[in-house]
């Protein structure tokens, strides 16, 4: 009865100091994997640490808390819009900005080209001018489209942004919301463009063009075309404005903005 209960206290043994070796050598390999990750992938490593510290709540950003991000990456969006929607909204805010100005519709360039022969040089640049007066209408109610927007952003964003490029807010605005901007944009665009009397310029322009034999018609869609141009040029208005708000303590109007982006 001896031998035998040393025979099977000798068998757990063996069975026990085998899976402890089989444990060890797993722990071993795991930490070697886990090692050579971080070595291979300290970006990684670094997110992880980030996402960790927003998801317990905790301060990630030596002394700012998420909220503080988030409230100082909002309003630096607002403030970006505002402003942006008031310079593009004057006149001749898209009209003289070289980076703002809506051309004739590339579409149509030979359109274009064409008419100017035609001795209607005139008419086409009076079409042009309508073209960057509608946007400069549209953008007197542009603010509040982008700040309905901004009011869905994550802590993730927040952080993402904040410790982005020059650019990261902008590129978050036209990543994550130019679709909806756009189609909330279209009404005000398309009344914008009727107060411009766009079609105006446009239909005895594309009436003459179309009676040309041999040309390929034209009727391109204006209030897409208006629109989209408009949101562009919102958009790189918004992005000067960041670079500001990053660069220069005096474009941080408020405290939010002076700690959030005071922050090195």
């Amino acid at each position: 009865m001896k031998i035998k209960s040393f025979i099977i206290v000798g068998i757990l043994v063996v069975s026990i100091k085998g899976q402890s070796q089989i444990l060890g050598e797993v722990w071993n390999a795991t930490k070697d994997a886990a090692k050579e990750a971080v070595k291979t992938n300290t970006t990684a490593s670094a997110s992880v640490d980030i996402l960790s510290g927003v998801i317990s709540g905790t301060n990630t950003s030596g002394g700012l808390t998420n909220d503080e991000v988030i409230k100082g990456l909002k309003e630096a969006l607002t403030v970006g819009t505002t402003n942006s929607s008031g310079t593009a909204s004057k006149v001749d805010g898209f009209l003289k900005n070289p980076k703002l100005f809506i051309p004739w519709p590339s579409e149509a360039k030979d359109m274009r080209a064409k008419l100017i022969k035609l001795g209607m040089q005139k008419k086409v640049t009076d079409f042009e001018t309508s073209l960057n007066r509608a946007a400069e209408e549209a953008s007197k109610k542009a603010a509040p489209v982008f700040v309905d927007a901004i009011t869905s952003m994550s802590i993730g964003d927040g952080f993402a942004i904040l410790k982005g490029s020059d650019s990261a807010a902008t590129h978050y605005l036209r990543e994550k919301t130019f679709a909806p901007l756009k189609e909330k944009f279209m009404p005000v665009v398309t009344e914008a463009i009727a107060k411009a009397k766009v079609a105006s310029y446009w239909t005895p322009l594309a009436t003459a063009y179309n009676k040309i034999p041999g040309v390929k018609k034209q009727n391109p869609n204006l209030n897409d075309y208006v629109c989209t141009k408009a949101v562009n040029g919102l958009m790189t208005l918004i992005l000067d404005e960041e670079a500001k708000i990053r660069k220069d303590p005096l474009a941080r109007v408020s405290d939010i903005l002076k700690k959030v982006f005071g922050f090195k």
